[in-house]
């Protein structure tokens, strides 16, 4: 009974404590969804677009480096959560209503408005669904994705000169990014995939060729990659939905360690 008692008084400890280096991590995040969001307000939106897809990484990283450390706590997944909101909620609103969807007036305002509550609403749904579905899958696109979509556009827009129509693109994706977010459709999670697993070395040279193709037109890669991700949900579902298979997701149990460590999307 002791060793129990001291056992849960370590996790206890544990989860209530804060630590540095991952927080670090989303502390950067954050950083850089500021740094865009004042970026954007003086007309710098290709770097406004940039600090977004920045903190994209550091957000990606923090989770894991919490894994790699042993230090994972209850701070650290409600900071991860509030940096989250402002960077893939407040941030990518703000900088696309700054570069075109002012123009609009009122519909502008409100569809900004809309992404940046559906953002909301998703990351409270992720937070509640943690080990109650398969980790196979995301109901509805994660957060990044719609950032990523968002910062895509207006890295596209400043790369090639400008858009045309930029506006009705600006308008149309918004909405979509946002209403995707809350979408009740499964989006492959990838996290089957594992970095630690052997692989041909055909491999490698594939891996040398996309990252060549990124960095010839990051913008245009990037940007068609999120895009064929967000569809790849919905034409899954019509697909299942024809055919007549099941298309909702199975519940799971919960497993503990790993979704407190994946918390963050």
């Amino acid at each position: 009974m002791s060793a129990t008692k001291s056992r849960n008084k370590i996790n206890n400890l544990k989860q209530n404590s804060i630590y540095l280096l991952p927080n670090s991590f989303t502390i950067a995040a954050l950083f850089c969804a500021f740094y865009a969001i004042t970026e954007s307000m003086h007309d710098r939106f290709g770097t406004a677009a940039a600090a977004v897809f920045v903190s994209m990484l550091l957000d990606g990283m923090d989770g894991r480096v919490a894994r790699w450390t042993n230090s994972q706590s209850a701070f650290g997944e409600q900071l991860d959560s509030l940096a989250d909101m402002v960077s893939f909620g407040v941030a990518p609103a703000l900088i696309v209503y700054n570069w075109q969807l002012y123009q609009f007036g009122k519909l502008g305002y409100g569809i900004a408005f809309v992404y940046c509550a559906c953002a909301a609403l998703r990351l409270a749904l992720f937070n509640t669904l943690i080990g109650k579905i398969d980790k196979k899958w995301f109901i509805g696109i994660p957060s990044p994705t719609a950032a990523a979509l968002m910062a895509g556009l207006v890295w596209l827009d400043q790369s090639y000169g400008g858009l045309a129509g930029g506006g009705a693109w600006a308008l149309l994706m918004t909405l979509f990014a946002g209403l995707s977010m809350v979408a009740q459709i499964p989006f492959w999670s990838f996290k089957e995939v594992h970095v630690k697993r052997k692989v041909p070395f055909f491999g490698m040279i594939l891996l040398v060729l996309a990252v060549m193709v990124v960095a010839l037109e990051p913008a245009l890669v990037l940007f068609a990659f999120f895009l064929m991700y967000s569809l790849s949900g919905y034409v899954r579902y019509g697909w299942r939905k024809w055919k007549g298979l099941e298309t909702a997701v199975a519940q799971t149990a919960a497993d503990g360690a790993d979704d407190v460590a994946d918390r963050r999307e």
